[in-house]
Formats: C-alpha cells, structure tokens, sequence
C-alpha cells in the first residue's frame, strides 16, 4: 500500500513519517516536493504516486501572521484540501486531513460536539473551515480530525516557547481565560496509524468515514499549561529564571495580539473515541512525554 504524506517536516508530520512507516510505502513531501499552494503540484504529485491513501499533515499554521498573509493560507488551508480530495476520488483513494478548535468562537460553555455551528474568528480558523468543506464536498471518503494545541518534540510550540522565554526573562504574563486539551503530535500520529490500519484490514465498505474530535482528554489555561512546564524543568534541573509563581495570569484582552482565539477550545470527543473503541490519555501524559526529551535535549 503507497502512503502519500503532506507536510512531513511539521510537528505533526515528523510523528506520522515513524507511525505510518510500517502500514506501506510511505511517500513523505513537504513544500520542496509539493507546494500546496500550487493546484497542478498537487495534482501532478497524486496521478504520479497514485497513493491508496492520503494522510494531510500540511497547513498554514502562523495564526497571527495568516491576518496579513490570507492569500497564501487560503491556498494551503483552504483549497489544497478540496483539490487533495478531487485528487484521491479519482483514485480511490482514503485522504485523511487535521483542522482545528479555531473553526468555533469559543462562546459555548461546554465542550464542541461535531455538529456544533462552526463560526470562526480569525482568518486561521475560516481557512481551516473552508478547507474541510471543500474537502468533504470533493470526496465522502474522508476522515478530517479536529484537534487542540498541538505540541510536540519537533517543531516550535508553546512548550518550547515558554521554557526559552523563562530561561531568558525575568517575568512572563500568560493569557489564563482561554482553555482547552494540550494534544501531543505523537497521540495524533498514533491514533492515525490505528484508523489507517483499520481501513487497510476492513476497506471503504462500511469505514465510518467523516468528521472527528481528536484530542487529550481534559482541560487546562494557557496559564496553567506554562506553570505545569515550568515545574517540570525545574523538576528535571533546568536553570530558569522564572519560578511557576512568578508567572503573571493576564485576560485575552491584555495579550494584544492580531488574531482573536476562542475562550473555549475545548473538543467532545466522545464520538470518536466511542466509533473507533480508543482510549485518549490525560494531557499531562503526553505533555511529559514531550518534556522528558525536551529537557534532555534528546529532541
């Protein structure tokens, strides 16, 4: 079986490259062997592989940079989905692709379900929106896994950023009203592999294709996430600066930022964990994970 993977040098991408290796051929590209902004090499790459399945782990994630950047997120988050799916209809082919809590305003007070009216608030969010409805309108064969705060070894992330920034500042101010699940890239690579073996052993006939929640199960702030890596590297030896304490808990409002987040990132993830018969462990499991190679700089 030929895997085609987008986006490989990604968080995300870098996990899927070791979990997806066993179940094929994996065909790993980033934006040197396919610039996702470019409808024919997306098209040319897909009739040229002709992959049985196609797992999207390439977007356009700067948040705040995507407010004066529209044009080139809405190429890669928005249409390279639907041209993804056109693609892989023509073929057969299973196409898997990752959006974001960013696609919901964040006003519900309880977790968002699947069915919840998307309304999102920045331009991040409206491209990863319309990228799954151009997705879904090309091709049924789909899985698209919404997820949260994706954090991992490879890559830049708010763990890193913070454990840079409390070894070289004095203070640190941390928004603590937006809440959600810390997800680790490797959870997500994992729980794909699962659901890519499963279609590889039953095939399209009756796989519960369409739209899932996927991501750690329970709940922290932005705050208390900083604070919980903190503890964690002074645990571990690490000299900073900045003591857990110390760390300032500001409002949304006082963190001036270009693009608005949603309050509430919180995923119900109920239908995805009771159609595939997974478990998803705590965020701090796998937030350690992460750490305990960070911090021995086995990254």
């Amino acid at each position: 079986m030929r895997i085609l993977l987008t986006g490989k040098n990604g968080q995300l991408g870098f996990e899927l490259t070791r979990t997806l290796a066993p179940l094929g051929d994996i065909f790993a590209v980033d934006v040197a062997e396919c610039n996702l902004a470019d409808e024919q090499s997306i098209r040319r790459l897909v009739h040229d592989l002709q992959p049985a399945v196609i797992v999207n782990a390439a977007a356009y994630t700067a948040v705040d940079k995507a407010e004066s950047e529209s044009a080139v997120a809405r190429a890669i988050n928005a249409e390279a989905p639907g041209i993804l799916g056109s693609e892989a209809a023509k073929i057969g082919a299973l196409l898997i692709h990752y959006s974001t809590d960013y696609i919901f305003d964040g006003n519900k007070p309880e977790p968002y379900r699947e069915n919840d009216q998307p309304n999102p608030q920045n331009t991040y969010g409206s491209t990863k929106f319309a990228g799954e409805l151009a997705l879904a309108s090309a091709n049924p064969h789909h899985l698209i896994l919404r997820t949260s705060w994706v954090v991992g070894v490879h890559g830049s992330n708010f763990a890193k950023t913070v454990l840079r920034l409390a070894a070289e500042r004095d203070t640190l101010s941390i928004v603590a009203d937006q809440i959600g699940a810390p997800t680790s890239a490797s959870l997500l690579a994992d729980v794909s592999a699962h659901l890519v073996r499963q279609y590889q052993r039953e095939g399209s006939k009756g796989y519960p294709f369409g739209t899932y929640h996927v991501t750690a199960a329970g709940e922290t702030s932005w705050y208390d996430y900083a604070r919980f890596v903190l503890t964690r590297a002074i645990d571990s030896g690490k000299n900073i600066k900045v003591q857990p304490a110390d760390i300032k808990p500001i409002s949304t409002r006082e963190y001036l930022a270009a693009a608005k987040r949603p309050a509430n990132s919180r995923l119900d993830t109920t239908l995805f964990r009771e159609t595939f018969g997974l478990l998803l462990p705590n965020w701090q499991l796998g937030l350690d994970h992460i750490l305990q190679q960070v911090l021995h700089n086995k990254s």
